[in-house]
């Protein structure tokens, strides 16, 4: 019996108590306002509701009464073992050991599908993140956002939702003149130019620049060929760290696109974002500029979308930038930003309100904190950073994404690359790891040893570390949706660490394996079962994250 499965049971027991204490009460219950929870205390049973005292008082009724009413029918429903009334109406409910064993064929049978789910159906998500100008190496900063983003699309997309994961490649503006400026520069021997970007990257980039176009200081336009070359050849390099570190994007979208004029002549984005907002009634015009109303969604001024001499403001990429994810088909919109970039959450609110649409609901801006590495060196290429390529090498893609993704992303980070680059079970990488490859190495065992899953016998995982390992298997699609539903994949890294624990308490009881020439059981063919479902599990769980599941270490 899964969790869905007994929710639905106590609804459908909840339905008629309703009606027969007032006639039409069930109309005022949703099938969403049935929900259990893994007591803490095992001895409270496998599952506990609240739904007496959720509806108790909307139906009129006392909530120990209803309480009392649910528990008298809930030991005519196949596979509860026992029900009570705990407190003002907590309803404890514990399983038989069949009904709770059969979880792990169902796992196994489901494979790499479970643990997704549909809560998140039919919503459209764009989700944004990392986003660094292509005038350099990505750094610390982005290593954080990248294992985030990339974890938050895994995470959505396991929920049901349709996600595009998007990088918006800064590439106009000041920056890119000046990146350009850089490069050429160090390909006459300069020094860096006034707002300029140092460090031996650009030298490096200055030859390779070189090696593409040998005659470049020959040529009038050498700074537009320095700027584009160069940028195609750093935005390149992002792509390949962002892959080494398993983090893939859906769309690369270009700033640039928006500036452009249409293929027949037709405004740029820019221009007709204005008209589309202004049609909204949100633009103004004051003192030869065009403004947007912003403070009609909370912003803290009204921003010039143009200035008096025609130029084009960093809010009117936004703005055209917003309006665009939307006529993709793109509903709901999700910015991961930087520590650095608060001031950005009013103005995209702003913009998503003045474009028509709800500003609490269909945009997000989730702000992540900045992140620290004990003993980390500012890289030698860069002279100011750490970049993503370095620490990669030095802790190792897996350990790097799990334990960025184990924090919730507005919480400060100091990592210690010491203790994630140890073989023990003080790395928590390494621990949920270890609990996968430990169940393949049981399960090729059990081969060598004949046992198999010919025979399938639930009602015989009664030992209680069994019992407590089925309990938080049963976890896992929850788990998964409320990642989803709160924007939090490190749910999901608490989450397998508990399996893990519970795994390897497991395994020191139970066994799997005959003894000598003990003859096999299908105890042992049963619980050969919930060894693969476990790893079915940590498997399913490190891929949302980003991280590998190795079968052996």
């Amino acid at each position: 019996m899964t969790p869905d499965d007994l929710a639905l049971a106590l609804f459908n027991i909840v339905v008629p108590l309703a009606d027969a204490h007032r006639e039409g009460a069930s109309a005022d219950i949703a099938r969403e306002d049935i929900t259990l929870e893994r007591p803490k205390n095992r001895d409270h049973g496998d599952w506990a509701s609240n739904l007496a005292m959720k509806l108790g008082k909307r139906l009129g009724m006392n909530p120990r009464d209803l309480a009392t009413a649910v528990v008298a029918e809930l030991p005519a429903i196949d596979g509860v073992a026992s029900a009570e009334v705990a407190g003002p109406g907590f309803i404890n409910i514990r399983l038989d050991a069949a009904a709770a064993g059969a979880l792990a064929r169902t796992i196994v049978d489901a494979d790499v599908a479970y643990g997704r789910g549909d809560s998140l159906s039919g919503e459209s998500i764009n989700l944004e993140f990392v986003s660094a100008n292509p005038t350099g190496p990505l750094h610390i900063g982005h290593t954080r956002w990248a294992a985030l983003g990339d974890s938050l699309a895994r995470v959505l997309g396991a929920a049901g939702a349709r996600v595009q994961s998007e990088y918006y490649i800064n590439d106009a503006g000041n920056q890119m003149d000046n990146f350009g400026a850089s490069i050429l520069a160090a390909l006459r021997g300069e020094p860096t130019p006034e707002n300029g970007y140092p460090g031996q990257y650009i030298t490096d980039l200055a030859e390779r620049v070189r090696a593409e176009v040998p005659d470049i200081l020959d040529r009038a336009d050498a700074l537009d060929v320095a700027r584009e070359t160069g940028y195609v050849l750093q935005l390149a390099d992002i792509r390949v760290s962002l892959e080494k570190f398993n983090v893939h994007f859906d769309e690369w979208f270009s700033e640039r696109t928006l500036h452009a004029a249409g293929p027949g002549g037709e405004p740029s984005a820019i221009d007709a974002s204005i008209d589309r907002l202004r049609a909204q009634g949100h633009v103004y015009d004051l003192d030869d500029a065009v403004w947007v109303r912003t403070t009609d969604f909370g912003d803290d001024k009204d921003r010039v979308i143009r200035r008096g001499n025609g130029i084009y403001t960093y809010f009117a990429a936004d703005a055209a930038y917003y309006l665009n994810k939307g006529d993709r088909g793109f509903q709901h919109k999700i910015y991961l930003l930087g520590a650095d970039h608060h001031g950005y959450v009013h103005r995209l609110k702003a913009v998503a309100g003045a474009a028509g649409d709800d500003p609490e609901r269909d945009i997000e801006v989730l702000i992540g904190q900045l992140v620290s590495i004990n003993g980390a060196r500012l890289s030698k290429r860069a002279g100011n950073i750490i970049e993503l390529d370095d620490l990669r090498e030095w802790i190792g893609t897996d350990a790097l994404r799990y334990s960025l993704a184990r924090y919730p992303a507005d919480s400060p980070l100091a990592l210690d690359p010491e203790l994630l680059r140890k073989r023990t079970n003080d790395n928590p990488v390494f621990y949920v790891q270890y609990a996968h490859a430990r169940t393949r190495s049981v399960a090729r065992n059990a081969a060598e040893a004949g046992v198999d899953r010919s025979a399938f016998a639930p009602e015989l995982l009664a030992h209680e570390s069994e019992s407590a390992l089925l309990g938080a298997l049963q976890e896992f699609p929850r788990i998964v949706a409320q990642s989803a539903t709160l924007r939090e994949p490190h749910r999901v890294a608490r989450y397998l660490e508990e399996v893990a624990g519970l795994y390897h308490r497991w395994y020191d009881a139970c066994r799997v394996l005959p003894l000598g020439e003990e003859e096999i059981t299908d105890l042992q063919r049963t619980r050969l079962w919930l060894n693969d479902a476990t790893g079915v599990v940590l498997r399913n769980g490190l891929d949302l994250l980003g991280v590998s599941a190795p079968d052996r270490m």
